[in-house]
């Protein structure tokens, strides 16, 4: 039997298709790998807008919603004032919203005064990148939201703007 060069032609650029999306797949997906933080989550120590060190161990034993972003970034903005409704909302049940620019002090001090953002706000900058990487973001985009529990395991990890619904969601079946 013999194929016409088309036919294997064919064959050939879905087979390239194929491995290409695999490919793909495999290096743009979340890392799901890692189920509980790591340990030096606990012992960073970043600054909030103001200047002054925070560990994020003040954190640990909460649901702790970890929130990546930037005052330059649209997405990001767009989701603060969902943030700020949940963090009301779920305050009281142990749960702790926590956000992490990666920006300089200056404008994240401005924009979370402007917002009257009432959640924690550190300044993460170099050191957030590879806090959100060891947390899973491996493509270094934002907003990226990470969910841990109050044992440190990571419950749920959203890569760009988190629908506060789908947040709720979340917080409902795993807040006390």
């Amino acid at each position: 039997m013999r194929f016409r060069p088309s036919v294997l032609y064919a064959l050939a650029a879905l087979l390239a298709l194929g491995i290409g999306a695999g490919v793909a797949r495999y290096v743009y997906a979340p890392d799901t790998s890692t189920p509980r933080v790591p340990e030096s989550l606990w012992t960073m120590r970043l600054p909030d807008p103001l200047g002054a060190p925070h560990t994020l161990s003040q954190w640990r034993g909460k649901v702790l919603v970890l929130n990546f972003w930037a005052t330059w970034c649209a997405p990001c903005r767009e989701e603060i004032p969902d943030f700020i409704a949940v963090r009301a909302r779920y305050h009281d049940r142990n749960v702790e919203i926590l956000g992490i620019a990666i920006d300089a002090a200056a404008p994240v001090k401005t924009y979370a005064a402007e917002m009257n953002i009432a959640y924690p706000v550190l300044i993460g900058e170099g050191p957030a990148h590879e806090l959100a990487r060891a947390l899973g973001n491996t493509t270094g985009a934002l907003p990226y939201t990470v969910v841990i529990d109050p044992t440190g395991k990571i419950i749920h990890r959203h890569l760009g703007r988190l629908p506060r619904a789908k947040l709720e969601a979340i917080l409902a079946s795993n807040a006390t």
